[in-house]
């Protein structure tokens, strides 16, 4: 049977009890002593009346399987009280009629299934991995009056025993794994032994970053991350998605270059190239390659990638911007000319060229509103996904 017919327990023993009590002979009843005095039958009966559950402490954390959680264990507590023909549990044939129901309890001892029983009592029991002991306790005056107080209610001599261990298993299924040192990939599977078995240890719970220095930076420049753990092997630095070249690396810190790795024929990384990463504002992390192929990553930073203005040109109107991470026409591109500490103009029409490393701003001079821009230098200033331009070359209007 499931073990999860092992939740109807409490009941299933009470039910045991009383069989084994009827089938010696012995009218039985179940409840309060008062109700049992009170049904008016006439004829000798012993009362069973389960006053007490406890946690049996001796098997608290006891489980079934290994790694798996332990069941409840309980010990159950009852009362034994004698009636005779009168329904009076006072009189000389009550003793005498509990003594016999005591001496029969004795005997038992261990409660025992056999076929006879009704099955779900059975199926409710005969998963308990220990047989059930009838052990008997003291019953003191005190405990009595406890139990039989009220105005209809008077003092009954009566026996208490309890009846142990009783497991009540939660119904949830087991959790299973294959074995080590049996390779299951074979057919049939091969025993390998020691072979199957791999432990990795580690120094650290790996790395963890506090700092990045400088906060902003332009493609392929370098910069400094401070934190812990960071000298163990296996290190990658991820900005975005993009891995960086590790140049140094300490305890306390990495030294990286805000780039990839490239190889010839090409003369710069994926990040300067305008292949991978617009500026603006990125993540970045670094993880650690575990022996199981896995990942453990760091906690994450926030990157701030500039673009990079070289040169610029006005001619005939147009305004051309030429250097690195310029924009893509996905990017939020602004174009500012200043002048004598003011902002004198500002553009979002600017039309993005390939890989990021031009843009173009046309009929520039004749644009209203405020009006033609005066003859003179500006200064241009170039933002991109809000990340400003370190250099802002001068441009000269006619």
């Amino acid at each position: 049977m499931a073990l999860a017919d092992s939740g109807r327990a409490i009941g299933a023993v009470t039910r045991l009890l009383q069989t084994h009590l009827i089938r010696r002979a012995f009218g039985v009843s179940i409840g309060p002593p008062n109700t049992a005095a009170g049904d008016n039958s006439a004829s000798n009966k012993l009362n069973l009346f389960l006053y007490q559950t406890d946690f049996d402490a001796s098997l608290r954390n006891v489980g079934l399987l290994e790694d798996q959680p332990a069941p409840l264990w309980l010990s159950l507590h009852f009362l034994i009280t004698a009636f005779d023909a009168d329904n009076l549990s006072d009189s000389a044939a009550a003793h005498e009629l509990l003594g016999r129901g005591l001496a029969a309890l004795h005997e038992l001892n261990y409660l025992r299934l056999d076929a006879g029983l009704a099955a779900d009592v059975r199926a409710a029991l005969e998963n308990n991995p220990e047989p059930l002991k009838i052990t008997f306790e003291e019953t003191p005056a005190d405990l009595l009056s406890k139990l039989m107080q009220g105005s209809e209610e008077h003092y009954r001599l009566s026996v208490s025993f309890q009846v142990r261990p009783i497991m009540i298993a939660p119904d949830v299924p087991p959790t299973v794994s294959l074995l080590v040192g049996v390779d299951y990939t074979q057919a049939p599977p091969e025993i390998i032994g020691l072979e199957g078995v791999g432990l990795a240890v580690l120094a650290g719970l790996g790395p963890k970053l506090d700092s990045l220095d400088p906060l902003a930076f332009e493609p392929a420049a370098p910069f400094v991350l401070n934190g812990e753990d960071l000298h163990a092997s296996g290190l990658e630095c991820l900005l975005g998605n993009v891995s960086l070249d590790i140049t140094g690396q300490r305890p306390d810190r990495l030294e990286l270059l805000a780039d990839g790795p490239f190889s010839p024929p090409a003369t710069e990384g994926p990040i300067a190239a305008g292949t991978t990463l617009s500026a603006g504002e990125h993540p970045l992390l670094v993880r650690q390659l575990m022996p199981n192929n896995r990942y453990r990553g760091s906690n994450l930073l926030t990157a701030r990638l500039l673009p990079v203005l070289e040169s610029a040109n006005l001619a005939a109107g147009t305004l051309t911007l030429s250097g690195l991470l310029l924009g893509t026409v996905d990017d939020d591109i602004l174009v500012a000319f200043y002048r004598d500490g003011a902002t004198v103009r500002v553009f979002d029409t600017a039309v993005p060229g390939p890989a990021q490393k031009q843009l173009t701003l046309a009929g520039v001079v004749a644009q209203a509103p405020p009006g033609p821009f005066t003859a003179g230098d500006y200064q241009v200033v170039l933002l991109v996904n809000g990340q400003q331009a370190r250099m802002s070359p001068t441009v000269t209007v006619a």
